[in-house]
């Protein structure tokens, strides 16, 4: 029975939450801070202009999915009457209003970016033809092309009580027209609705780059839309809905309760309605009236609607206005083995820094596995896998080939659950068993098993990531893919599949610490190692590389450790509800975000175990698991030791030190919780050149010394 709430005096309530919001940022406004720091990329004129636009357009897709996960999350507490503060104090409604500032002025800067972006662009002759005039060749391409590509695809409705109110799909967009009958002079509604299979962009041929967006496209050339009618006005519309998904823990059938849940997704609630900013008063009264858009907000756009989509633009063939291409290195150490990754990693522990060293290193240990008689047992956890995944190619060919395999296919996967159960669907047709793992859990974990049966007896070979087993994500994020052959760790990684596929719980694990069973005791047990380090007077310090810092049990030990003297430096590249130069509370904690060229996405734990760091005795982990309360206890994770001296190296002498030095691309949280862009002084360095031009350790092998070895990294003085 639960007890009676106790009563609060209004003052102590108050004190509770200057004194929440003293200690942590709120979880929303540090993600929308990273979120500024994305877009501030868009306005940096030390990159080429297309990846400004990229930029632009990332934070654009960036800010819909916040719009559709998290806001939709606090509409729908409000809505509830749910009143749950969040780790700085404030109710959601307290939240959503400081969200929609926030938003405003996001979308402000977003739209003024674009405008001086699409000034360069014209400028360096690619041209966005929606208000402007083009040339007659371009005009009647165009009208041709609306003729007889885009009607024959888009249908006018009517809207009147004749006509039931069309639906309007998450992230739809679709043309409200004003039509008068040219006999009877009869107005008329009419709503069309932009399907997304038409391209965002469409291209005139030829040298000259000359783009129009669809939506002006279609407005342009309406009267072949409507013969018979004047237009007496137009305009854009967008929505977004609420697309989380809620899985009861009772679910019965788990697939075709997703099923159902995917369907019902993409008739979410409205989370936002976006309008172009001379938007008719009575077609905007129109679409409130039957879109239902209680709680919802409403943005006015005064230039580009659905910034997300200039993704396309971004794909034109300009090799001038980007990144100079970058090819993956091959880790020399498994070519030395004649390509024999087993060889290679039975020699010794191997880790791969991406994207530097190719992705193709992680395909080809399980193509080599599924051709290899010798193997008789692979088991793969996959979260995202990708549209076009070789890793699923080379499960079905395993399987294919009379081997035991085994997938741990994750349904809850944000927007890629409907993939999932398609590669699920084919690996089950192959052969392979697939497992779905827990209901109420998710299987984040990285780790692929391949079994050997070798002369010695069965040998056991294991990959441990920090990123998804995606080929494409893996050009572009910054993760660590761990090779071992070692006992303990394969046997630890065998006792989390079986935690996984048949709910046996680890009673104990010889390197691994696996959540939501003992990762967050672990982790605690290490600061508190150094917080004692640091009484006895003995080094004391605490590095960390994660993507967000939000649970406020790792955040207060933390804080304990910055008050007991521990020096604490973290490189956390989106949300972080730590406060950090803090007098009394966690003036030695120092925090950067590192925000360039690729996206930072590996996870990385290492604590100085008595001795100055970077040093040899440090405790070094990598992780698939976010210091997020969700990571560590609703979440499978493994926290992965890293023992192999050459490994230990790489990941906190190389990987690590590299971040902690970066000035050209980093920003330090400020005690307020905002950033501000470090100024990078005398000595410039920029993390993702040291990586792209300089060899990994443990990847390089005999070709290592050959090189001359790699430049050696120092902290500077006061950086530790």
């Amino acid at each position: 029975m639960s007890s009676a709430p106790i009563p609060v005096d209004n003052n102590e309530a108050s004190g509770a939450l200057a004194h929440a919001s003293h200690r942590y940022v709120n979880r929303e406004l540090s993600w929308l801070a990273f979120n500024e720091r994305v877009l501030a990329e868009a306005c940096n004129t030390n990159y080429p202009l297309l990846e400004r636009v990229r930029f632009l357009s990332i934070s654009g897709s960036n800010l819909d999915e916040f719009m559709m996960i998290r806001v939709a999350g606090l509409v729908g507490q409000v809505q509830r009457g749910i009143e749950r503060r969040s780790i700085d104090g404030r109710t959601p409604t307290q939240q959503l209003s400081a969200i929609r500032e926030t938003v405003k002025e996001l979308n402000r800067v977003q739209q003024e970016s674009w405008r001086n972006l699409r000034e360069g662009l014209g400028q360096a002759g690619i041209h966005i033809a929606d208000e402007k005039r083009i040339t007659s060749r371009a005009y009647n391409w165009l009208k041709t092309y609306f003729v007889q590509e885009i009607i024959p695809v888009i249908t006018p409705q009517a809207v009147d009580p004749a006509h039931p109110f069309p639906f309007v799909a998450n992230q739809g967009m679709g043309l409200l027209f004003n039509l008068a009958r040219e006999t009877t002079g009869e107005q008329v509604v009419e709503m069309v609705l932009i399907p997304s299979g038409l391209p965002r962009f469409v291209r005139v041929p030829g040298d000259d780059a000359i783009y129009i967006s669809i939506e002006r496209l279609i407005s342009r050339f309406a009267d072949h839309l409507f013969p018979g009618f004047t237009i007496k006005g137009d305009g854009a519309f967008r929505v977004l809905r609420d697309s989380d998904i809620e899985i009861e823990e009772e679910a019965e059938d788990l697939v075709r309760t997703f099923r159902t849940a995917i369907q019902r997704r993409r008739r979410g609630q409205v989370i936002q309605l976006e309008l172009e900013q001379d938007f008719d008063p009575a077609a905007e009264h129109l679409l409130r009236e039957h879109l239902g858009i209680q709680g919802a907000a409403i943005v006015k756009t005064d230039g580009m609607m659905g910034i997300a989509g200039l993704g396309d633009i971004v794909e034109e063939d300009r090799p001038d206005l980007k990144f100079d291409d970058y090819t993956p290195r091959y880790p020399e150490r498994i070519l030395e083995h004649d390509g024999d990754c087993f060889s290679a990693i039975r020699e010794k522990d191997i880790i791969i820094h991406h994207p530097y060293e190719s992705f193709e290193v992680v395909v080809d240990f399980l193509r080599q596995a599924a051709a290899d008689p010798d193997v008789v047992a692979i088991k793969q956890t996959l979260y995202r896998a990708g549209h076009q995944s070789p890793v699923i190619a080379a499960l079905i060919a395993a399987a294919g080939a009379g081997k035991s395999v085994t997938a741990v296919v994750e349904l809850k996967a944000r927007f890629d659950e409907e993939q999932n159960l398609l590669w699920a669907s084919q690996l089950e047709r192959a052969g392979v068993q697939v497992i779905y793992g827990f209901v109420d859990w998710k299987t984040h974990a990285k780790v692929s098993i391949v079994v050997r049966r070798e002369e010695q007896g069965f040998r056991t070979y294991c990959h441990f990531g920090t990123g998804n087993y995606h080929p494409v994500t893996a050009r572009i994020y910054t993760d660590l893919s761990f090779f071992t052959a070692d006992p303990r760790l394969t046997r630890d990684a065998a006792k989390l599949f079986n935690f996984v596929t048949g709910y046996v719980e680890p009673r104990k694990t010889e390197g691994l610490a696996i959540s939501p069973i003992d990762l967050r005791e672990t982790l605690y047990a290490h600061i508190d190692r150094e917080i004692d380090n640091a009484a006895q007077g003995r080094p004391a310090a605490i590095w960390a590389k994660l993507n967000s810092l939000t649970d406020k049990g790792v955040i207060d030990r933390l804080y304990l450790a910055s008050q007991s003297g521990v020096e604490i430096q973290l490189v956390i590249r989106g949300i972080c509800c730590l406060r950090a130069g803090i007098d009394g509370l966690s003036e030695n904690i120092r925090v950067k975000s590192i925000i360039g060229r690729f996206l930072e996405h590996s996870r990385i734990w290492a604590f100085a175990n008595g001795y100055r760091m970077p040093g040899e005795r440090a405790r070094v982990f990598i992780t698939s698991a976010d210091a997020m309360s969700r990571n560590l206890d609703r979440r499978v994770e493994a926290l992965v030791p890293i023992r192999n001296r050459t490994v230990h190296d790489q990941v906190l002498k190389q990987v690590l030190l590299a971040n902690l030095l970066d000035t050209e691309q980093s920003w330090e949280l400020e005690p307020d919780g905002s950033y501000m862009r470090v100024q990078p002084g005398e000595k410039l360095f920029n993390c993702h050149l040291y990586f792209m031009t300089n060899p990994s350790l443990s990847g390089r092998g005999g070709a290592l010394a050959a090189a001359g070895g790699v430049p050696t990294l120092a902290l500077r003085k006061g950086a530790s």
